[in-house]
C-alpha cells in the first residue's frame, strides 16, 4: 500500500488520500460522539485537582454536528410520547412552607413598612439603606427555596383594548376546569379512551404556487412583504391561538408543537394536543385568531442610501445616574437636525390617535387539519416521528439549492426580510424615521443581527419546539437525566452524586492555545474508544440476559 510519504506519487494521487481526522470524525459520526466537542477543565475544589472534560456541544442541526442532533431529536420524541397521553395529573402541589421561609417573609413585610415610611417622611437617604436591606433579603428567600418575587412588575406595561375585530367571528367561552387531561370515554367492553389530537396549521396564501415545487407562478404578483411579516410576526399568532384555544376547551389544554417550513418558504405549525375536541370547533378557533401589531408606521421609508441619520452623543450624567430610556445618545435627521422620536415616544404617539390602525394584522390560513390520535396506536408513533421530522435542519435547509426557482424565491424573500422591522430594538426603524429601542451608535438599517433576517431562518426568529410547561413535568435536561440513569443502570454503575454537584466543582473554559490541550483528533479518538466500551457492556448485559455466554462484566464495569 502507497503511504504519503512515497516519493513515485503524483500530487493528485496524494490529494485523494483520506486526511487522518476527517476519517476520525466520520468514525465518531458512526459511534454517536460528537465531532465538535467543547474542553472544559473542571477543579475540584475538596481535593484540588483538576481534569479536561469534553462536553458535547449540544448542537440541534445535523449541518452542525449530526451525533448531537440526532440526540437531541431521540429526547424529543421521548417529551413529546411521555406527556401526550396522560391517564393522571402531572402536577404536584407546592410544598407548604417551612418555619425558616414563613420568618423570612414576615421580616422582609416589616422592613418593606419601614421602607414606606421612610419614603413618605423624605428621608432619602434611609430610602436608599433600606432598598439594599430589601435587596439582601430577597436573595435569602431565593436561597431559601422560595420561586417568584414580591417586587413584581417595576416597568408600566401598554395596554390596548382587548375589544376583538368586528371581521373576527366571536368565540364560546366555557367555565375552566382545574384540569391539563381531556375528556375520557367508556367504550362497550369498559375500557377507558383518553383520544388526543394532531392538528396542522398553515398561514394565508400569497398567490399561486406551482404544485410540488413551492414557488410562485407569478413572482411579480407574489406578496413577499406580507409573507415576511407573517413569518416574522408567526410565533405570536401561535400564542393566541392557545389562549383561545383554552378559554373555549375550558380546561388548561397542554401542548407539544414544532414550527416547520412549507415548500412555500412559509412556517406552519404542528401540535399534538393533549385531550381532544369537536373538529369544526377547532377549525372554527383558528379562524377566528388574530394577532395586532401595534407598532409604529413602517412603510414610508425616510431615510435610505447615503441619506441616514447620524449619532449625537447626550451630555454627560453624573456618576451612577443614567437616562430614563437608557441610551446615551440620539440619531438625528442629517439634513435639518432633528431628534428623530425615540420607541416610547413613537408608540405615546399611536396610543393618542383614535384612529390609529396596527401596522398588521396576521392570521392563519384556510388548510387546516385536525386527527383524532389514540395512545399506544400507530398512528401516535407516526404523528410523533412527523414531529421530530425535521428538527435537525433549519429552516433554510429545506431549500432545495439545485432549483434556480427555488434559490431566487429565497432570495427575494431574503430581500423582503431585509429592511423590515423584526422587533423594537432592530436598526431597520431608522429607515422609517424613529429610533429603535435603546438605541446605540453603529445601527445601520438593513444591517440587524437578528436571525430573523437570516436566510436559514426565513424570517423565524422563535423557539422551533414549543412545549407548555404542565405536558410532562419534566424539562428537557431532566428527560436527559432520565435517559442518563437507564443507561447507568443497565451498565451496572452507580451514579455519583457529587459527579454533579454545583458546588464542589468550578468550571472553566480551556483558553485557545494552550499547551496541555490534545488535539481534536486525539479527544475524539478517546471518546470513541469510550463508547465503544460502553457498547460493548450493553451487549454483554443483553446476552446475558437472553442466556447466551458473555465476558467477564467486572473487567468490562472497570473499563467502562
Amino acid at each position: 500500500m502507497n503511504t504519503v510519504n512515497d516519493r513515485g506519487l503524483t500530487r493528485a494521487e496524494k490529494q485523494k488520500m483520506p486526511v487522518a481526522l476527517d476519517v476520525a470524525v466520520e468514525v465518531a459520526k458512526a459511534n454517536g460522539v460528537c465531532i465538535r466537542p467543547i474542553l472544559l477543565r473542571r477543579l475540584d475544589t475538596c481535593t484540588g485537582t483538576t481534569e479536561d472534560v469534553n462536553v458535547p456541544c449540544g448542537s440541534t442541526r445535523e449541518a452542525v454536528c449530526p451525533p448531537c442532533a440526532r440526540r437531541n431529536k431521540q429526547l424529543r420524541k421521548a417529551q413529546c410520547r411521555e406527556g401526550w397521553h396522560l391517564e393522571a395529573e402531572p402536577v404536584t402541589a407546592p410544598d407548604p412552607a417551612t418555619e425558616d421561609q414563613r420568618w423570612l417573609i414576615e421580616f422582609r413585610a416589616d422592613v418593606q413598612a419601614k421602607r414606606d415610611t421612610a419614603e413618605r417622611d423624605g428621608m432619602s437617604e434611609e430610602v436608599a439603606d433600606w432598598d439594599a436591606a430589601i435587596q439582601a433579603i430577597d436573595e435569602e428567600i431565593r436561597a431559601a427555596g422560595m420561586r417568584g418575587t414580591l417586587t413584581g412588575r417595576t416597568a408600566p406595561r401598554r395596554s390596548r383594548s382587548t375589544r376583538r375585530r368586528q371581521d373576527a367571528p366571536d368565540l364560546p367561552r366555557r367555565t375552566m376546569r382545574p384540569t391539563t387531561l381531556g375528556r375520557a370515554f367508556t367504550g362497550s367492553g369498559g375500557k377507558v379512551f383518553r383520544p388526543s389530537l394532531f392538528i396542522t396549521l398553515t398561514l394565508p396564501s400569497y398567490g399561486r404556487i406551482q404544485a410540488g415545487r413551492g414557488v410562485p407562478v407569478d413572482p411579480s404578483s407574489y406578496d413577499y412583504a406580507r409573507a415576511a411579516r407573517d413569518a416574522l410576526h408567526f410565533s405570536k399568532l401561535v400564542d393566541r391561538f392557545v389562549q383561545n384555544l383554552r378559554r373555549v376547551a375550558g380546561y388548561d389544554v397542554q401542548y407539544f408543537a414544532t414550527v416547520e417550513p412549507q415548500k412555500r418558504l412559509a412556517p406552519h405549525l404542528h401540535m399534538a394536543i393533549r385531550g381532544t375536541l369537536p373538529r369544526a370547533e377547532v377549525k372554527a378557533i383558528a379562524a377566528a385568531t388574530y394577532h395586532q401589531v401595534w407598532w409604529p408606521e413602517a412603510d414610508t421609508v425616510r431615510f435610505e442610501g447615503e441619506h441616514l441619520p447620524v449619532w449625537a452623543p447626550r451630555p454627560d450624567l453624573p456618576e451612577g445616574q443614567s437616562y430614563p430610556d437608557g441610551q446615551t445618545g440620539d440619531y438625528l435627521d442629517p439634513a435639518t437636525g432633528e431628534v428623530l422620536p425615540t420607541w416610547h415616544e413613537a408608540l405615546d404617539r399611536l396610543d393618542q390617535d383614535e384612529t390609529a390602525e396596527p401596522l398588521h394584522v396576521i392570521r392563519f390560513g384556510d388548510q387546516i387539519d385536525v386527527q383524532g390520535v389514540l395512545a399506544g396506536t400507530p398512528d401516535a408513533d407516526q404523528c410523533i416521528r412527523y414531529l421530530s421530522k425535521y428538527l435537525t435542519k433549519s429552516l433554510g435547509e429545506s431549500l432545495d439549492a439545485d432549483d434556480p426557482a427555488r434559490r431566487d424565491h429565497a432570495a427575494r424573500l431574503v430581500e423582503a426580510l431585509r429592511y423590515e422591522p423584526c422587533s423594537p430594538t432592530c436598526p431597520n426603524w431608522l429607515r422609517y424615521g424613529i429610533q429603535p429601542k435603546g438605541a446605540k451608535p453603529g445601527m445601520t438599517p438593513g444591517r440587524c443581527r437578528s436571525k430573523a433576517h437570516k436566510p436559514e431562518h426565513l424570517g423565524y426568529a422563535g423557539r422551533r419546539v414549543l412545549v407548555s410547561r404542565k405536558w410532562s413535568n419534566k424539562t428537557l435536561a431532566e428527560h436527559k437525566r432520565d435517559r442518563r440513569t437507564w443507561a447507568l443502570e443497565a451498565l451496572g454503575l452507580a451514579d455519583d452524586p457529587t459527579a454533579t454537584d454545583p458546588h464542589r466543582y468550578v468550571w472553566k473554559p480551556v483558553p485557545a492555545g494552550d499547551a496541555d490541550t490534545p488535539s481534536l483528533a486525539l479527544r475524539l479518538l478517546r471518546m470513541v474508544a469510550e463508547r465503544q466500551r460502553w457498547r460493548a457492556t450493553l451487549l454483554a448485559l443483553e446476552a446475558r440476559a437472553d442466556g447466551e455466554p458473555t465476558r467477564d462484566l467486572s473487567v468490562m464495569r472497570e473499563a467502562a
